[in-house]
């Protein structure tokens, strides 16, 4: 009687299992590719975030960051506070603005940029706008910057650059002074740029009012593509399709894009046209720049393009198992590509290795895991050394053919939050060539004037300072001085201008003797992108050190971090591990999301070179996702398990 039984829940589960392959295939055929959904249902989380429930030892991660740590659940969780390596700076010890030694305000972060930080065209010999550009999607998927509440915004300068009666009794005023010898605002009557403060712990009353502000980040401190899932689940909600494992999308022209913002007259410059693309991501920043939602839109067709074989491979998978083993080998893929082929062109392999933030000749598990460690993310790495390599954006897209024979260029500033431009004609496929040819601008004290004077300039002939909005940053989360934080870091102390020598050029010391009453006073944000650079690096000592204590935490206060294997039920195998190891790259994204792609250098970061020649996509390793194919007495046990909990 009992092996009649069981022979019968065997037939019963294989006629079950056809009938689920044809209702996954009716689904597949059917999958939305828009949803419509109100601003609402986008969710706001609080400044005082903790975990909803109670913590369980998940196979995956969540979307907020939470019970990543057991122990410490609300570490590294979006909507929770940066946290210091230095004691706040703040003028109060509160919150206001920073001040000098001599208890008047710092110089204009705007007479800063004009003195320090000048526009000028230098480009790296040797690397892509791809690294500047991935270097972006790694600072937004672990740290933005909070707005306050709208109603607490105040208006302290207008739109044409003046003073408004707010700005002298505001204490949330924070508007960037310009300068009167200013050569490009003073000539035309402008007196200040706008800067809204980060919200903080006070805005959310999660602190008492005489306990020291600390800024909130809205992402998780996790890499854990925040900003392709969103950050908590109100975000990822609207961006999955709910079918077959996959995002929702877009189809036009016979391509994948990213879905439509309900709210793109909000959104995006919409310079008058109707039904014109602004997309819906997990980041609100999606489309900042052409680049970004490029590689946007890369990640979305390669979710779904995995999302495809797994469903093939695991015809009984439900869509929630599908999406989180798809989100989880494409979280893996970022985290291999960052640490392995992005972050060493910045840090140096050696330091890396040093250090203990990548291990190249492993073969097996990294078990490094450390509960201890919290991965929230710096302040002084958020809104100072992270922030140097804005330097490295170009003004001017080059457009490639196929042929990688350079076609035009677009300028930046005309298509700032408006990605339209990468729709159209053949400009994916010719800007996402560019990304993998053009030099990025060297990583240095000089700017793109395209960021200085016309950012986020929208319809306007002039925008603001990107640059100057950077050090007003640092002084608006009160991060801790130049002096202070090489001293926490272990570096030499300066104790006076002249102890700079042989740290920062001769030249610079002496700007910086003009600008500061103090050596006490010097801005980490400024003095740390002045620094010599460290051999085999991009940055200082200073930003150096700061970048590689991030880096470490991140990695070692990631439970889920790729490499690890401690936990069985959270681990991939290690014949998943290797092949993730083997056939993630930048070269592979191209290769597979990039209609038109047939031949890629194997590492897009670099120029095209007699080392790093054009080889066809076929010679380009890929992952092996026939690993991920459940073998069938592992169905059988699912379905067994499935009649037994409806019997």
């Amino acid at each position: 009687m009992i092996k009649l039984l069981v022979v019968y829940i065997f037939l019963l589960s294989h006629c079950l299992a056809f009938d689920f392959l044809e209702r996954c295939n009716k689904c597949s055929k059917a999958c939305p590719s828009h949803q419509v959904f109100s601003n609402s249902e986008k969710g706001n989380s609080s400044a005082c975030a903790k975990p909803s429930k109670s913590c369980q030892d998940s196979k995956y991660r969540t979307l907020d960051g939470s019970c990543n740590n057991l122990k410490h659940t609300e570490w590294g969780m979006s909507e929770t506070p940066y946290w210091r390596l230095v004691q706040n700076n703040y003028g109060d010890g509160i919150s206001s603005l920073p001040i000098s030694s001599t208890g008047k305000p710092l110089v204009s972060a705007r007479q800063i940029r004009l003195s320090v930080f000048t526009n000028k065209e230098i480009n790296d010999q040797k690397y892509t706008l791809l690294t500047m550009q991935w270097g972006q999607l790694i600072a937004h998927d672990m740290s933005l910057a909070a707005p306050p509440p709208s109603s607490e915004v105040p208006v302290c300068c207008t739109s044409n650059g003046m003073y408004t009666d707010e700005a002298s009794t505001n204490a949330q005023c924070a508007a960037i002074g310009v300068p009167v010898n200013d050569p490009v605002r003073s000539p035309l009557g402008i007196k200040c740029l706008e800067f809204d403060r980060t919200k903080t712990t006070k805005h959310n009353n999660c602190t008492a009012p005489k306990v020291p502000a600390d800024p909130i980040s809205s992402t998780t401190s996790y890499m854990d593509l925040s900003f392709v899932y969103g950050n908590n689940e109100d975000q990822a909600s609207p961006l999955r399709a709910w079918c077959g494992g996959r995002l929702l999308n877009v189809i036009r022209k016979g391509q994948e894009w990213l879905p439509q913002d309900p709210e793109a007259s909000m959104t995006c410059n919409m310079k008058n046209r109707t039904n014109s693309p602004c997309y819906l991501a997990g980041d609100p920043r999606v489309n900042q720049n052409p680049q970004l939602s490029i590689l946007q839109v890369v990640l979305l067709r390669e979710h779904n393009r995995i999302a495809d074989i797994l469903s093939t491979l695991n015809p009984l998978w439900t869509d929630e198992i599908v999406f989180q083993e798809t989100r989880r080998i494409l979280i893996a893929m970022f985290q291999h590509i960052s640490y392995y082929e992005y972050l060493p062109i910045l840090l140096g392999a050696e330091n890396m290795v040093k250090h203990k933030l990548i291990y190249p000749d492993e073969q097996k598990y990294v078990n490094d895991y450390d509960p201890n460690i919290n991965p929230s993310i710096i302040n002084e790495h958020a809104t100072a050394a992270n922030r140097f390599f804005h330097s490295s954006v170009y003004g001017h897209l080059e457009k490639y053919l196929k042929n990688r024979k350079e076609a035009d260029s677009i300028r930046l500033s005309d298509w700032l939050d408006d990605p339209s431009v990468i729709e159209m004609n053949n400009n994916f496929l010719e800007l996402s060539l560019g990304l993998t040819i053009e030099h990025q601008r060297a990583n240095d004290r000089y700017y793109d004037v395209e960021l200085t004077e016309y950012f986020e300039r929208g319809s306007n002939e002039l925008g603001t300072d990107l640059r100057a909005i950077d050090i007003q940053r640092g002084r608006d989360h009160g991060i801790g001085t130049y002096v202070n934080t090489r001293a926490v870091l272990g570096l030499d102390v300066p104790k006076a201008f002249d102890d700079l020598v042989g740290l920062i050029p001769d030249d610079l010391i002496e700007k910086l003797s003009e600008l500061y009453p103090s050596i006490d006073d010097v801005e980490l944000s400024v003095a740390g992108s002045l620094e010599i650079q460290e051999k085999n690096t991009q940055v200082g000592p200073t930003f150096l050190g700061i970048l590689l204590k991030q880096f470490y935490n991140t990695r070692v206060g990631d439970r889920y971090f790729y490499e690890n294997g401690e936990n069985e039920k959270i681990a991939f195998t290690l014949e998943q591990l290797q092949s993730i190891r083997l056939g993630s790259s930048v070269a592979r994204l191209f290769c597979d999301n990039v209609k038109g792609i047939q031949k890629m250098q194997p590492n897009p970061f670099e120029k095209i070179s007699e080392k790093n020649k054009l080889v066809p996509c076929e010679e380009i390793p890929t992952i092996d996702l026939n690993l991920w194919k459940e073998k069938p007495k592992s169905l059988l046990k699912i379905w067994l398990s499935f009649l037994s909990s409806i019997i």
